[in-house]
């Protein structure tokens, strides 16, 4: 049946370059229509409280969404004036100001201090608003808003909020995605270019690769939506994870035309026969890379798993029919340019290596240990304002807050409304007691528990009560995700389970919490799944009970030395970059571990005594290490480098440097390990050497 397929395709390459040509149309289609979501928070478990508490925000109070809006050096009259333009803006649901409270012919300096807290700077030169919008702070609706609003305001006007970085952070994507994607294609054809063997080599390939990318990215209609952090690194990591495959198949062609020159059909055909098998089982690990990212129940490491298994997927099927199409069709030019690949010859290093090997080996083990600490101690945030640039307007916006409100971020209690009024002070005032706690706006807080429900007006009604709902507003002077913080959280938990156990409490501040907590777990389960998963593919493949130990042990000590780099740096990674990197480089990289290992034995049966067979493995295979892992770390480190999100930025650093990393593992130290383990491998291995009686110079060498 493949060979059928491969026939056909071999025999037929323009039909197939149309079909992929037209393919393109629907791709772009989906890609256009498909919603990009800013909003990280909104990927945690429906079953949490303060996911729970953010529907009713949203359902209940219109409040989901919000901005804050810092006025500096400004009348009431103008502020007031502002208010009721920001109003009028489609996808606005209310604005809260003083005046929504008070009378703003009243001086400042004697209104209650429930609202001077809250509305006012220490000093009283600015004042804030608080806008609610009608829909999530990831619609567009609530994004074209917020641009809206931005339009109104003055240069001593400035706007932030989660919803306001989220606006930024689309703008920020929007504009340099595109840069990443050409910067990145740039340095992996000058790295090719040099590294493989005809100038147009590189231009093929990439050109069949980047086909692959548009079917990815166009199909992710089917999801209805993705992550901008999908969006950003999911073409730079297809590209980076399934360009092995691409230079499979040219090799394996070369070497078949080299048997028949005058059949390129034929040759190819037997290519493609030959590349799919291997490819089959090569993917796969990087499939189950991906794939266990699908397990955290925060759905950002479902959202990333599920694009970039398919994304594998479309790499391996434009491998084994576009390339082969485009190879067959440009194969006169490509060997036209052909030159001499400026790899370097690992041949007097292998030498080295397997003459010290038992060095080496003890060096291995002596990795382990530090490479464990180090990477333990690697620092991670979860505060999206250091995700993006310091001088971005949202973000300075954010610092005033800070600095004038004492409002580094603000949680919201969601209570019962039926509770009695003498309560509800009770615990606003309790609340407002709290460490860290610099302004609470609620009900209670200025009307008083005396005042009948029904003189209380309207515009304070709608703001604090509705559908049996009361909601309360802290602003707190800690930041999220700080132990200062968690603390408060805790306290303000301990003081509204209280007087409602059936409380909600809910905020960017509590949610980074809950994030914290979801995500510690979903590390360790992603990593066990990822480990169990490979090593089970490894050891299925290779029929070996050993082999899956050794190999994975070599990329997870690769992962724990590029994390604990990380920390020797003193660089703070974004709380999802250690989960993506454990699985991404564990998936890519372990193929160059394979590659070895099926070479090491390959040239076992060929009768080789072990020292030779691994020689001439390495010589072999460290070629194709050393230029996958430098078109990899090319490409990721372009996008490092172009790059100004700071959490795009920071994943694609770790992908370039574990590139590299693993690439030293496999070629200085899984080697030598590979040759002092023979012994115990070919025990523990089916038909892992020649089935004839081994050669005399391996004896002496048996009990190594």
């Amino acid at each position: 049946m493949i060979k059928r397929i491969a026939a056909f395709i071999a025999g037929h390459p323009k039909l197939i370059i149309l079909i992929a040509v037209a393919l393109l149309v629907p791709s772009l289609f989906g890609y256009l229509a498909t919603f990009i979501n800013y909003d990280i928070l909104s990927y945690l478990p429906e079953k949490l409280n303060s996911v729970q508490g953010e529907r009713i925000l949203d359902e209940t109070f219109h409040n989901a969404a919000s901005s804050f809006i810092v006025i500096e050096n400004t009348s009431q009259k103008d502020c007031a004036a502002l208010k009721a333009k920001i109003e009028q803006v489609e996808g606005v649901n209310s604005v809260i100001w003083v005046d929504s409270l008070a009378d703003t012919s009243i001086p400042p300096e004697i209104l209650p201090e429930a609202l001077t807290s809250v509305f006012y700077s220490k000093d009283g030169s600015s004042t804030m608003m608080m806008v609610q919008y009608k829909q999530s702070g990831a619609s567009d609706v609530t994004m074209k808003a917020i641009n809206t609003i931005k339009g109104l305001l003055t240069k001593n006007c400035f706007v932030s909020g989660l919803s306001a970085i989220n606006v930024e952070t689309k703008e920020l994507a929007d504009r340099e995605a595109p840069i990443y994607i050409a910067v990145a294609i740039g340095v992996a054809l000058l790295i090719m270019m040099f590294t493989m063997q005809s100038y147009v080599q590189p231009f093929i390939l990439l050109a069949a690769l980047m086909l692959a990318v548009a079917y990815n990215m166009g199909s992710n209609i089917i999801f209805g939506s993705i992550s901008y952090i999908t969006q950003c690194i999911g073409a730079i990591l297809q590209l980076g994870v399934t360009m092995d495959y691409s230079v499979f198949l040219m090799d394996r062609y070369d070497e078949e035309l080299g048997y028949t020159p005058d059949d390129r059909k034929g040759a190819m055909t037997r290519a493609i026969v030959g590349t799919f098998t291997s490819l089959a089982g090569s993917s796969l690990t990087t499939v189950f890379g991906f794939l266990a990212l699908c397990f955290m129940s925060f759905t950002l490491g479902l959202d990333i798993g599920l694009v970039m298994v398919k994304g594998v997927l479309f790499g391996v099927l434009t491998v084994v029919t576009v390339l082969p199409a485009f190879v067959l069709v440009f194969d006169k030019a490509i060997h036209r340019f052909s030159h001499k690949s400026l790899i370097p010859n690992f041949s007097g290093v292998n030498a080295f290596l397997v003459k010290h090997h038992r060095a080496f080996s003890i060096a291995f083990l002596m990795l382990i240990i530090p490479a464990v600490i180090t990477s333990e101690q690697a620092k991670v945030y979860y505060d999206m304002s250091k995700a993006m640039p310091e001088d971005m307007p949202s973000v300075i916006a954010l610092n005033k807050l800070k600095d004038e409100f004492d409002m580094s971020s603000t949680h919201f209690v969601i209570v019962d409304a039926d509770l009695p009024a003498e309560k509800l002070t009770a615990m606003s005032d309790e609340l407002s007691k709290t460490d860290g706690i610099s302004g609470c706006l609620s009900l209670n807080s200025f009307i008083g528990a005396s005042i009948p429900a029904s003189m209380i007006p309207d515009a304070i009604k709608q703001i604090s009560e509705a559908d049996g709902k009361q909601l309360i507003m802290l602003n707190s002077v800690y930041a999220a995700s700080t132990d200062e913080a968690t603390q408060q959280i805790k306290q303000i938990r301990t003081i509204v389970n209280r007087y409602d156990s059936d409380a909600y409490i809910t905020g960017e501040a509590v949610l980074t919490d809950d994030l914290i907590e979801v995500t510690a777990r979903d590390f360790k389960v992603t990593s066990i799944i990822s480990i169990a998963a490979v090593a089970v593919l490894i050891a299925i493949f290779l029929k070996s009970g050993s082999l899956p130990f050794l190999l994975v042990a070599s990329i997870e000590l690769a992962i724990m030395l590029n994390k604990g780099i990380a920390f020797l740096l003193g660089t703070e990674m974004a709380f999802i970059s250690p989960t993506v990197i454990g699985c991404v480089q564990l998936g890519a990289t372990v193929d160059y571990a394979i590659l070895l290992s099926t070479r090491f034995r390959e040239e076992l049966h060929r009768g080789l005594d072990k020292k030779a067979a691994l020689k001439k493995a390495a010589d072999e295979s460290d070629r194709s290490i050393f230029q996958s892992a430098l078109v990899f770390f090319g490409a990721t480190f372009a996008v490092y480098v172009a790059c100004d999100i700071e959490i795009i930025k920071g994943i694609c650093a770790l992908l370039a440097r574990g590139a590299i990393i693993s690439a030293i593992i496999i070629i200085f130290f899984q080697a030598p390990v590979l040759l002092a383990c023979e012994s115990f491998i070919n025990k523990t291995s089916y038909r892992w050497r020649k089935e004839s009686p081994l050669p005399k110079g391996d004896q002496s060498d048996e009990t190594e």
